[in-house]
């Protein structure tokens, strides 16, 4: 079959100096492009002319390929698949033009979301009106110490699961992966509720977006499986990034002072192979931000598209994590549990913050 024509919005800056103002993520979604046979780069656009000029003569796109507007982009190129680089609160403005403007197959969306409950599910909406693959890039899903714990939980390895621990990274920015990866332990199954509560005395802004200091948040999914997560401070709940506990055993990935992945049963303790991977990428990845991970996002994402078939990045998968992100903060701002589905029309987060109710300050974090 002919390739199909990608392009990316938002190519961001110099990729070899990653900081929580901009990560290049259109590197390395280009670089996953570039490594599929089935893809071929042809545009791309950026609101900075230099950006978008280095992108370009990184990877061999044309001064006709070049763009600052990425509507003229879709109208001039007409791409097959858009990939979206931008930072998370403008996600639902680029993905939804990117849906009606007709011309478009699939876009492949960074991740969060979106910083609002509302703009997550227009986003998904508005792609599957216009018959539209939506993906967004969960790229930790294809790692092997999270592969092979998948593996072996659904081999009965540990018995039936009961609960996942998470104590790793935040709530929102990583927990857009660790919340995913829960729900994919768990066969992506929604959840039913959600209560949590934060500290956040330190500012922290990532990605235009409130990042709170310590989070503790606990929910459960529709089969009576719960989830819970303690960040920052409170991470040493768990002794590994990430604890799979079932009935006849425990599987911990990224183990403190031990393996990537471990089967803990019947009193025994084995390691298991992952062949070098961690849960950041590959030993031959180099500086390029776990690229073995993405590669195999992207190739996911286009296999669906070859096929028809939907992808387990999907935009409605997407949305069970989501939904207990904001409503682990709306549990914050309500100080009780948030029965699901979620009915709220902002972010909570940044709603606390905004008001006062939440009151960071830069001096105490320097």
């Amino acid at each position: 079959m002919n390739q199909y024509t990608v392009a990316i919005v938002g190519t961001g800056p110099d990729p070899r100096n990653p900081t929580v103002e901009g990560f290049a993520m259109g590197y390395r979604h280009a670089e996953a492009y570039r490594n599929n046979e089935n893809c071929r780069l042809v545009a791309c656009a950026d609101l900075v002319p230099e950006n978008a000029r280095a992108f370009a003569d990184e990877f061999g796109v044309d001064e006709d390929g070049i763009y600052a507007d990425y509507e003229d982009m879709l109208a001039a190129v007409e791409p097959d698949v858009v990939s979206v680089a931008v930072p998370p609160a403008i996600h639902e403005q680029v993905v939804v033009d990117c849906a009606q403007s007709g011309v478009v197959d699939a876009v492949h969306c960074e991740k969060p979301m979106a910083l609002t409950w509302p703009s997550a599910e227009r986003m998904v909406q508005a792609c599957w009106r216009r018959d539209v693959q939506l993906t967004f890039n969960r790229q930790r899903r294809f790692g092997r110490p999270f592969t092979e714990a998948d593996r072996l939980l659904d081999a009965g390895e540990i018995g039936a699961l009961r609960r996942i621990e998470i104590g790793w990274g935040d709530f929102f920015d990583t927990g857009a992966h660790t919340v995913d990866l829960a729900g994919m332990f768990n066969d992506d199954r929604p959840a039913e509720w959600v209560i949590a509560q934060l500290d956040y005395r330190e500012e922290d802004v990532r990605f235009g977006a409130h990042q709170e200091n310590q989070m503790f948040a606990q929910w459960r999914y529709d089969n009576g499986i719960h989830g819970v997560l303690s960040t920052g401070p409170g991470a040493s709940l768990t002794d590994a990034a990430i604890v799979l506990r079932g009935t006849d055993g425990t599987l911990r990935i990224d183990v403190d002072d031990g393996p990537m992945l471990e089967l803990k049963q019947d009193g025994r303790r084995e390691a298991i192979d992952v062949g070098g991977e961690t849960m950041h990428g590959t030993a031959d990845d180099g500086d390029r931000f776990g690229s073995r991970f993405h590669d195999r996002s992207i190739g996911d994402a286009i296999d669906a598209l070859r096929s028809d078939e939907e992808s387990q990045l999907a935009g409605r998968i997407g949305l069970n994590t989501a939904e207990i992100l904001f409503g682990g903060y709306e549990s914050v701002r309500q100080r009780g549990r948030v029965d699901l589905p979620l009915d709220v029309d902002d972010s909570p987060l940044e709603a606390m913050v905004e008001s006062g109710a939440l009151s960071p300050t830069l001096d105490d974090a320097e």
